[in-house]
């Protein structure tokens, strides 16, 4: 049976479940235009406050331990108070911290701000998600990595965004403040839609379990993959606008390309997954992303200048796109009925991926060797094919498992 007959399409269709789709989409991208936007600017940021290079490697640090608490915030707040009233309160509360930062007038305000950021994406990590598993249940076929596909545009807007603005000679304080209007627009179009299958969050009465007998085998091989893939978002994310300004000797305002780039690299590998995912299935999929991941990741790490750096993150981005929406997608499988707790605790993985990328890579770069940075994690990313195999299941249509 043809592919199409079995799942809806969002061209076309006017009905509650397409409409989940598009405001799921758009939270997908005030989260990715809110991280590109506080990431692209801490350059400027530091530069600012007089931050040194341990200092900004601490509040990384920071931030992605603050992500991991905000996800289990956010699980107890999908619980308490539902799926969209969540995303709705990440959103404005990631604004609100945006603007903190850009006004800060010392660098206690601006650490505080931080903090409060990493809280938030870890709120919206797990709410947005869990939106996403259930809609893709309802549509009964791969459409979880189109949602990263809105993320990555909505990063690669605000990372041209600032490197205009900076060109402009906007100081770093209206920079963010005009972001974080764009991510209050985006939050305003929040709405909620019936979505179809297993309750995944919002009821009083819903108790956050623990995971199945089982499910933690299946849960950690998934776990090890978005672990490695953060190391290597974060490692690109946060530090290549540095990397290029310290090591490679691009302004201020032509740092920032790197990440579009790579953020670039991530929505083009992103439009055409779920097809490529229903015809070749999964495994295929994460083997080619893996190789291709390694080999951008290597050329990063050995290009002479700056013009060869912003072509080679956005081949890391095309490689590494799939991948993480791929472990999400395979997780929020694993324990329909509690969705939410899955991928709480998946985003362990996550964050503890963000960590060790944002606190290894400042450390290397501190010290004069962010070309090592980027070297390591191409020997990481190989690490998908030794288990490839926990992305099998079974897809409809024509597209197979394996």
């Amino acid at each position: 049976m043809e592919l199409s007959s079995q799942a809806p399409t969002l061209v076309g269709t006017n009905g509650p479940l397409a409409a989940a789709r598009r405001v799921t989409a758009g939270v997908f991208a005030a989260q990715g235009a809110a991280i590109a936007a506080v990431y692209t600017t801490v350059p400027s940021v530091q530069q600012h406050l007089g931050l040194s290079s341990t200092v900004t490697t601490a509040v990384m640090f920071g931030v992605a331990l603050a992500a991991g608490a905000g996800s289990f915030a956010g699980l107890a707040a999908v619980r308490a108070l539902g799926v969209i009233a969540t995303m709705r309160c990440a959103l404005l509360l990631g604004a609100v911290a945006m603007l903190i930062i850009g006004w800060a007038p010392d660098p206690m305000t601006a650490v505080c701000a931080y903090l409060l950021f990493g809280v938030v994406i870890g709120g919206i990590d797990v709410s947005v998600n869990t939106r996403a598993a259930a809609i893709e249940r309802a549509y009964g076929g791969s459409v979880f990595v189109s949602f990263y596909a809105f993320w990555s545009v909505g990063g690669i807007a605000a990372a041209l965004l600032t490197s205009g603005l900076v060109r402009l000679g906007w100081p770093t304080a209206h920079v963010l403040t005009l972001q974080a209007g764009l991510v209050l627009v985006l939050a305003a179009t929040i709405r909620s839609h019936a979505v179809a299958g297993p309750p995944t969050a919002g009821a009083a009465d819903a108790e956050a379990g623990p995971l199945r007998r089982g499910a933690w085998t299946r849960l950690l091989p998934l776990g090890l993959v978005l672990l490695i893939v953060f190391v290597i978002d974060s490692t690109v994310s946060a530090w290549s606008t540095v990397y290029l300004h310290q090591t490679l000797a691009a302004s201020l305002a032509t740092a920032p390309l790197a990440y579009a780039a790579y953020q670039t690299g991530t929505v083009t590998g992103r439009i055409g997954a779920d097809h490529l995912i229903r015809r070749a299935g999964p495994i295929a999929v994460v083997r080619l992303a893996a190789l291709l991941t390694a080999g951008a990741l290597i050329a990063l790490a050995a290009v002479p200048s700056w013009p060869f750096a912003i072509p080679a993150a956005g081949l890391t981005g095309l490689g590494v796109a799939v991948l993480a929406p791929l472990c999400l997608a395979s997780a929020g499988r694993l324990q329909p009925d509690s969705t939410e707790a899955v991928l709480a605790r998946l985003n362990l993985f996550n964050y503890a991926g963000l960590v060790g990328g944002s606190v290894a890579s400042g450390i290397l770069g501190s010290s004069g060797h962010f070309r090592l940075a980027y070297a390591i994690p191409a020997l990481l990313a190989l690490v998908p094919l030794l288990v490839v195999r926990a992305f099998a299941y079974p897809l409809q249509g024509r597209g197979r498992a394996s």
